[in-house]
């Protein structure tokens, strides 16, 4: 039983039970019910990618509209093999510096050759659907001049059966 203090119309028992499937569910009560995830499966929700400003000079699959939007990567090995496959692909790209890893999360910068503009690329590993979503974008500037697409559209094309 959660207690929310006093007579508050949020206690609710949220007990959990493991049916015959073995998949963990709550058992949340009648009423008016407030439900949390289970500790461990927010740790392993997937990060979310923060939106594109309003400007074209970014691309995200977690983006609606369609000057924003891109398909997410699909990928068949574990986690851990298609992050390393997708670090190697990258690694041979120019200019691509990985500045920060945790296990389902990449972040490289990308610096253009003649003026140095930095674009962040961002990748998030969702194992339950053995997708990669991933958001492109200039930190400067308001047009790319579709750079960020062509980016993630050339890594998708190198990544394609290797993931």
């Amino acid at each position: 039983m959660i207690d929310r203090g006093g007579d508050s119309p949020y206690s609710q028992d949220t007990s959990l039970t493991v049916p015959g499937d073995g998949q963990p569910s709550t058992s949340c009560g009648s009423g008016f019910v407030v439900c949390r995830p289970l500790v461990g499966v927010v740790e392993a929700m997937m990060k979310s990618l923060q939106p594109c400003p309003s400007s074209p000079n970014c691309v995200s699959t977690q983006a609606s509209d369609q000057g924003h939007g891109i398909v997410p990567y699909r990928y068949q090995k574990t986690l851990a093999g298609a992050k390393e496959a997708l670090k190697t692909i990258v690694a041979n790209l120019p200019r691509a510096k990985l500045v920060e890893e945790d296990e389902a999360y990449l972040h490289y910068e990308f610096t253009s050759l003649l003026l140095r503009f930095v674009d962040d690329v961002e990748f998030v590993f969702d194992d339950a659907t053995k997708t990669i979503h991933f958001r492109s974008a200039s930190r400067t500037g308001y047009s790319d001049l579709g750079v960020n697409r062509r980016r993630m559209e050339e890594i998708r094309a190198i990544a394609e059966g290797r993931l």
